[in-house]
C-alpha cells in the first residue's frame, strides 16, 4: 500500500511527538501607558508559563472595534476566547481556571 506523501512536510513531524498542546490560550487586551495592564501582564505571563498555557497580548489601540468595546475595561483577560476577567486580575482565580 502506498500513501500519498508531501515531500515538503512530513506526515508526522518531530514536534507532534515532543511538544504537548497548550492547556489553554490566554489573551490579554492592553494599551500603552496603562499601569493596570503592566500588573496584569506580569500575573498572566507567570500563570501561563506555570500551567503550560499559550499567552498573547493585543494592544486595543491597533483595532478600532477593540478600542471602542474595551477602552474603559482594560486590562481584559480572555481564556480560550471567552472574556474571563478585567481591570485587576486575580492571580489565584486565573491559575485555578488554567489548571
Amino acid at each position: 500500500m502506498s500513501l500519498p506523501r508531501n515531500p515538503q512536510k512530513p506526515l508526522l513531524s518531530a514536534e507532534n511527538w515532543t511538544t504537548a498542546a497548550p492547556a489553554h490560550h490566554v489573551t490579554l487586551l492592553t494599551k500603552d501607558g496603562c499601569h493596570l495592564c503592566a500588573d496584569a501582564r506580569t500575573v498572566v505571563r507567570a500563570a501561563c508559563q506555570d500551567t503550560g498555557s499559550e499567552f498573547s497580548e493585543v494592544d486595543i489601540t491597533t483595532d478600532a472595534a477593540l478600542l471602542r468595546d474595551y477602552a474603559n475595561f482594560i486590562p481584559v483577560v480572555f481564556v480560550d476566547g471567552v472574556p474571563w476577567d478585567q481591570l485587576r486580575i486575580d492571580e489565584r482565580r486565573l491559575r485555578d481556571v488554567l489548571s
